[in-house]
């Protein structure tokens, strides 16, 4: 062999070996982004139940939060006086379960129409401990429905 077919071969060779650990690199990268990407989806997750669903689940895991949605209950909110803490019930048509917020309640939670969004921790035989409200807005059609029907 002379001279340039051996600086051919080691050129060649040093390549293929850098070829080599780039596309290592490469897949080791992408792994890992896949990896972190789908940690982070699962953190974020949260089961969502409806009330009679929610009934017979067991208790939420520690850290992780379950969200569950129904209709306000009629006459069954109470707050005691100068207190923040609200207690009431969620119905769904099915189901009943008994609730507690601690805080400041959206405007439309009492809207007879409004379906409301509890997300908190679930024990059962316990009263929902709600750590977020959210209210659905009612449809604008079914209130122009009915505010049709009150005028006839």
């Amino acid at each position: 062999m002379n001279d340039r077919n051996i600086d051919s071969y080691i050129s060649e060779s040093k390549m293929t070996s850098n070829r080599g650990k780039f596309l290592f690199a490469a897949v080791v990268l992408c792994a890992a982004l896949g990896y972190f990407a789908y940690m982070a989806f699962q953190g974020a997750m949260v089961y969502y139940y409806t009330v009679s669903e929610i009934s017979s689940q067991p208790a939420t895991a520690e850290g992780r939060t379950v969200r569950v949605s129904g209709k306000l209950k009629p006459g069954s909110f109470h707050r005691v006086e100068g207190s923040t803490s609200a207690h009431f019930s969620l119905v769904d048509g099915i189901g009943e379960i008994g609730a507690v917020h601690n805080g400041v309640l959206p405007d439309l939670f009492f809207n007879e129409h409004s379906e409301i969004i509890l997300e908190g921790t679930h024990t059962p035989g316990q009263e929902f401990d709600s750590q977020i409200v959210i209210v659905k807005c009612p449809s604008k059609y079914v209130a122009m429905e009915e505010s049709e029907e009150d005028k006839r």
